[in-house]
Parts: C-alpha cells; sequence; structure tokens
C-alpha cells in the first residue's frame, strides 16, 4: 500500500487568533497603449492574458502565510497555509533553518486554483523554518512573502528501529517492518506517513502486531503471497514530527531497500520427523529431525528466519521451562521471539532420535552435520513451516508470523482499512 499524498484543496482563512504575514505588490502606474498597439494585440489569436487587462486596474497580489513570523511554536504536525488573493502562487518553498540541519524539508499541495497551498507532511520537533511564497498577478507582477516560525520540542519521544536493513538481500518471506519503543495509539497518523514501492509491482499491504512476550509494537508490510525472487523494495518512512499519540513525537525519517534473493522455503513434518528444504521449488535435502516432546511441542505455523548465529547459549529461565537445561547450541537458526530455533543438536547423535522422535524442549533439532548445512544456506526472511505439532498455531506478533493470517484477514490490520 502506498502512501498517498492528500489531494490538493482550497486552505481555509487563517484562524482569528493567529497572526500571519502579509505583503502587497505596490500599485502600478498608468499606461497608456497607443491605439494601432492595441488593435494589433487584439486582433493575433495568441494575445497575453495581461493585455485584456488594464494595468491601472491591476490589483497588486497578496499574499497571507500561517503561521507568521510572530506566532508562537506551533506543534510538529500542524499544518503550514499560504493563501494568495489578486494573482496566484507560483512557488512556494519551506525549509529548516541552519546549514546541514537534519531537520526534513516540508511538502505540500497546491490547489486547482492556485491561490491557496497547503502542507501534506509533518516537521522535525525544535527546529526553526523559513517559508518563501511567490504570486504573481493578472498583469505579472511578482510579490514575495517571507515567514519564519518554530516547532516546539518534543516533550516525549518515541523510537523506531526499521527491518531489514539498508541494501540486505532477504527471503521470500520477509515484511517490511518498523517497530517502536513505545505503544503508538494513533496508527493511522503513522500509516499515513508510510510509502512502499516494488520492482516489480507487488501487492501488499501493512498490519499492526504486537510481541506477545515482549509487548514491541509493530507495524508490518507484507505482500499477498510470497516475494518473487530479484524484486526491490524501498520504505520510505516520512516520521519526524509524526504524534504517535499522547503527543510523543517521532523524531527522524526512515527509509531503506533491500532485494529479494534466492526462494527458500523448509517444510518441517512433525510426525514423520524430517524437515525438507526447497530452492528455487527445487528439493535440496531432506534432514532428519526431533521436534519438540509433548509436554514442550513446537509451535504449528509459518515463521520467517530473524537470524542466525554459530553457537547460542539457550537456558530454561530464558523460556520459562521447569526442566533446567543450560547449552551452548551451535548453528542455530532464530525463527520466534520466544525461542524456537531450528539448530544442530550433537548431544542427541547417537540416541536415535532424529527421524525417529520428538525430544527436544520445542526447537527443530538435527545432526551437527546436517545443522551445519541448513546454517550456510539460511538467510534472513526464508520461510520455515511447521506442520503435525499439537501446539497451536505461531502468533503474528511472535517473530514474523504475519504469515498466518489469510490475506483478507492481514488487510484488516491495517490501520487505514
Amino acid at each position: 500500500m502506498l502512501t498517498r499524498s492528500s489531494p490538493p484543496t482550497t486552505a481555509p482563512h487563517p484562524d482569528s487568533g493567529k497572526r500571519s504575514s502579509v505583503l502587497s505588490v505596490r500599485s502600478l502606474r498608468t499606461l497608456t497603449v497607443p491605439a494601432i498597439a492595441v488593435a494589433l494585440l487584439a486582433g493575433c489569436q495568441s494575445a497575453s492574458k495581461s493585455a485584456s487587462v488594464d494595468p491601472a486596474d491591476a490589483k497588486p497580489a497578496r499574499i497571507t502565510i500561517t503561521p507568521g513570523s510572530d506566532s508562537a511554536a506551533i506543534a510538529p504536525d500542524a499544518p503550514v497555509k499560504v493563501t494568495a488573493s489578486h494573482g496566484t502562487l507560483t512557488k512556494v518553498r519551506i525549509a529548516p533553518d541552519g546549514a546541514g540541519s537534519q531537520a526534513v524539508t516540508v511538502t505540500g499541495a497546491l490547489s486547482h486554483s492556485k491561490t491557496s497551498w497547503r502542507s501534506n507532511r509533518t516537521m522535525t520537533p525544535g527546529t526553526t523554518y523559513t517559508v518563501e511564497a511567490t504570486a504573481t498577478n493578472a498583469v505579472g507582477k511578482t510579490a514575495v512573502q517571507h515567514s519564519t516560525f518554530r516547532t516546539r520540542a518534543a516533550q516525549q519521544i518515541n523510537g523506531v528501529t526499521v527491518t531489514p536493513s539498508k541494501s540486505s538481500t532477504v527471503g521470500v518471506g520477509q515484511p517490511v517492518s518498523l517497530a517502536f519503543d513505545h505503544p503508538v495509539t494513533d496508527k493511522a497518523a503513522v500509516e499515513r506517513s508510510l510509502s512502499i514501492s516494488t520492482s516489480p509491482k507487488a501487492e501488499g499491504s501493512w498490519g499492526w502486531v504486537k510481541d506477545p512476550l515482549t509487548g514491541i509494537e509493530r507495524v508490518d508490510w507484507r505482500p499477498k503471497t510470497y516475494w518473487h525472487k530479484g524484486t526491490k523494495v524501498t520504505l520510505r518512512a516520512h516520521l519526524s514530527g509524526v504524534n504517535t499519540g499522547d503527543s510523543r513525537y517521532l523524531r527522524r525519517d526512515v527509509s531503506t531497500t533491500f532485494t529479494i534473493g534466492t526462494p527458500r522455503i523448509s517444510k518441517v513434518d512433525i510426525k514423520n520427523h524430517t524437515m525438507t528444504v526447497y530452492e528455487d521449488g527445487q528439493k535440496q535435502k531432506t534432514i532428519p529431525i526431533s521436534a519438540g516432546q509433548p509436554s514442550y511441542p513446537t509451535w504449528n505455523g509459518t515463521m520467517v528466519v530473524l537470524d542466525k548465529a554459530p553457537m547460542v547459549n539457550m537456558t530454561s529461565e530464558s523460556v520459562g521451562i521447569a526442566d533446567p537445561y543450560n547449552k551452548d547450541v551451535p548453528w542455530a537458526v532464530h525463527l520466534t521471539t520466544s525461542g524456537t530455533y531450528a539448530h544442530a543438536a550433537p548431544w542427541n547423535e547417537g540416541l536415535g532420535y532424529f527421524g525417529q522422535s520428538n525430544q527436544s524442549h520445542g526447537c527443530v533439532g538435527m545432526s551437527l552435520t546436517d545443522g551445519k548445512w541448513f546454517y550456510n544456506r539460511a538467510t534472513r526472511g526464508d520461510i520455515v513451516q511447521i506442520t503435525g505439532s499439537t501446539r497451536a498455531t505461531v502468533s503474528t506478533g511472535n517473530g514474523f508470523g504475519d504469515w498466518n493470517l489469510p490475506y483478507p484477514s492481514w488487510q484488516k490490520l491495517s490501520a487505514l482499512r
């Protein structure tokens, strides 16, 4: 879903309680036009618009900018409005003061009549901005007006983390994700500031989810179906100055661009104790595995590789399991924030578990050789589908469980549905 710019509208008159900056063009002197010149212009089909207006009757263009230079500091998400009377606007520019400023430049939309302009994005908190507006009257005479104002500093700040990182190559299941440091109450305001572009074009939707363990709130964009190999994806998030609720503002714009790599889907069959790995639709290997025992069953559902590490220390306390353990686990591929991994379990080799019996605490275990083989291929965003467990389907917020909802249900999680 692409963020749509607000359509051009005619800006209302400034509120009576706000001061505005106004400038008029000096009155023009009356010009005497020879009769022969008038006749020639009248007979010419390409005569300019100003030829039909007596300069003596042309009123000076008048520009009004809200907020004006003498206004108090305004909210970062307040609109900036520019209007012209007795003329049309030909230029409006709003930029932050200071060389090398990290503050955002403000964009806006001109009305169809070109007599009003209104900003269509938020501004960076605690920043001084200068407006320059130009208007032209009926005989081509210009007027220029400036206004300088300041946005209020944010008393409360929200932070955002974007996944995946710039210039990365990821698997076909990787959503675009923005995770927030604090809960977002005005989800629509955030979502309106987000834009996704893809090449080739892909249908998709934003959806809001919350991690059931950490409570971290995210907005993810996933396509209707898994990505196609080679797709280029770009996120532009105009978040600087967006109020996420209760006057808690975001301070910066963020963006990322990434590429979809090899389609890799691994299908775990818990009843048959196997994991079959497919790349580009072709079976690469079927691996004997041992999944969660009946007391600690593995999650069902579609999961996405979050990250991986050659060695991870795993403890029973970290996942709230009563049966105590503390192990350094090799070739660990991370699948859920609740602690599900696909990893090598060399301590079980020789016990006859792999391919025969489910004896883990919820992870998908395999031999040291198979674990390393899978680890070397696994990429962030790869799909792992688990079936045959007695446990429920993993939730959307537990890792990237987004794919466990059918697309129409996923669309309903958008704040702009």
